[in-house]
């Protein structure tokens, strides 16, 4: 007797990853249900899409419906699934007004998540979150003059075009807000300052990027400054201000007059729809999951935005949504549900983001109170030294915050800083602490040297060197 099908929820990067593995590995039937019409594509691409850096929206597309049926997947878009019955394996599904129970053998729950929109009123016209190309795409048809948006931009895909012609028609913005100096904020302040926009950016916290530490983040802020972004920390912003569209931001008794708003303030896994099946949940309502992505529900998995994973410092379940963290996982399912178990794998919040021609990374623990929370006796040392030999031209003060365990010696995190291929040094730290490396090992790492590429001692040694001086202290 055939076996019921394997169910995916979800057809972005968690969900066609572990379809697409699973198919390679077996005959039996997959099916993916996609609530929208969007599969497969660049959430972290869309900034630079409204920047102009990326030609057209569908150049973030990763995977067309074409190709996923050519992979023998059963892709459903426009189907929502919004109950799952653990006891009898079905999904209720809805689609063009109709509900319908699917059977399924294993269930992986890869909704991901959704912009947080906090208190703040996104009706308004101008008012915008940068989460899904429908967003970045209406984000696009705004800034351009009445009539006058070239569609070629949006490439063939399914764009919503009620939203579309509904912005399009719109006076374009002068100045904009973006609420949140996260990720996306800082992306979207350099993209909306090339779209000749005067920008202002409010960060409730005392720096912008906060989870990459003071040295990053006082570093980006005077870089933003310099491009003409107008940084507003420790200033949280209460109220969105305007009757149809946004007239202002209300922030410390304040009001900036603004006519665009970007909220940027995190996101916020879609797991209502398990609410009363009692699957555990873990921090910020994620779903928990074991080693292998499975939930504590008989044959229901979870990955991606909407999953937790274990830290690999602290070997505790934390929810870190990020992009690769959801292709891995998916791929590792899929594989552990067409009978090869594959564990998911830890995350250490390994993380890169680009302001203008500044690069950021971070891993770990930066925070020593996040760390003494977790059990440690952090030490933390900041140094800035030349990202190459200083004699060769191109090279940039690089700045690097490295944080152990006094106790142990072992890495816990760090940041980077530098306009010369400064991000990617994040990886030999994230190589570190998956490696449970002490400060005194990744000091005598045989890192490469050439005068084009680095100094002698590379800005993670010297980072190295120096906090192994203060762990002798």
């Amino acid at each position: 007797m055939a076996r019921d099908p394997f169910v995916v929820i979800g057809g972005d990067a968690a969900g066609l990853s572990a379809a697409s593995k699973f198919r390679r590995e077996t005959d039996r039937e997959v099916v993916v249900f996609e609530r929208g019409q969007w599969i497969s594509y660049a959430h972290c691409g869309e900034p630079y899409f409204v920047e102009g850096s990326v030609e057209r929206l569908t150049d973030l597309l990763s995977l067309s419906p074409a190709d996923v049926a050519e992979r023998g997947i059963d892709l459903r878009r426009g189907h929502e699934v919004v109950a799952v019955s653990p006891e009898d394996r079905t999904v209720t599904v809805r689609a063009d007004g109709n509900r319908f129970d699917q059977p399924y053998g294993e269930l992986l729950v890869a909704t991901g998540a959704s912009a947080a929109t906090g208190p703040f009123d996104t009706t308004l016209d101008g008012v915008f979150t940068i989460h899904g190309l429908d967003s970045a795409a209406a984000v696009d048809a705004f800034l351009s003059l009445p009539g006058e948006y070239d569609r070629g931009r949006l490439g063939d895909g399914p764009v919503d075009e009620a939203r579309i012609d509904h912005n399009a028609a719109l006076d374009p913005p002068e100045r904009a807000a973006i609420v949140g100096g996260g990720y996306v904020g800082v992306e979207m302040a350099e993209a909306l300052t090339a779209r000749g926009l005067d920008v202002h950016l409010f960060q409730r916290t005392d720096h912008v990027l906060d989870p990459f530490g003071a040295a990053v983040g006082e570093r980006v802020e005077s870089h933003l400054a310099d491009r003409d972004v107008a940084v507003h920390t420790g200033r949280p912003v209460g109220e969105l201000l305007g009757d149809d569209r946004v007239e202002a931001v209300a922030y410390d008794g304040e009001r900036l007059p603004v006519d665009m708003a970007v909220i940027g303030i995190g996101v916020e896994p879609n797991a209502g729809f398990l609410d009363g099946t009692g699957v555990e949940r873990g921090p910020k309502g994620a779903i928990r999951t074991d080693d292998y992505g499975r939930t504590s529900l008989p044959a229901v998995y979870a990955a991606g935005d909407v999953a937790t994973a274990r830290h690999a410092v602290t070997g505790e379940q934390t929810w870190i949504p990020l992009g690769l963290t959801a292709n891995r996982a998916g791929r590792a399912i899929g594989a552990t549900v067409a009978g090869d178990p594959t564990p998911v794998g830890d995350v250490a919040g390994t993380a890169v983001v680009k302001a203008f021609d500044l690069e950021c990374g971070r891993v770990g623990f930066i925070d020593e109170t996040a760390a003494e929370d977790a059990g440690f006796d952090p030490a933390s040392a900041t140094i800035t030294a030349g990202s190459r030999s200083g004699y060769y031209p191109g090279g940039d003060e690089t700045s690097v915050t490295l944080v152990a365990d006094r106790t142990t010696g072992r890495v816990l995190g760090g940041a980077i800083a530098g306009r010369d291929r400064a991000a990617i040094r994040i990886d030999t730290l994230a190589t570190a602490i998956e490696s449970d490396l002490t400060v005194d090992e990744l000091e005598r790492l045989d890192l490469a040297y050439a005068p084009p590429f680095s100094p002698v001692w590379d800005p993670v040694l010297v980072a190295a060197k120096v906090l192994n001086g203060r762990l002798d202290d």
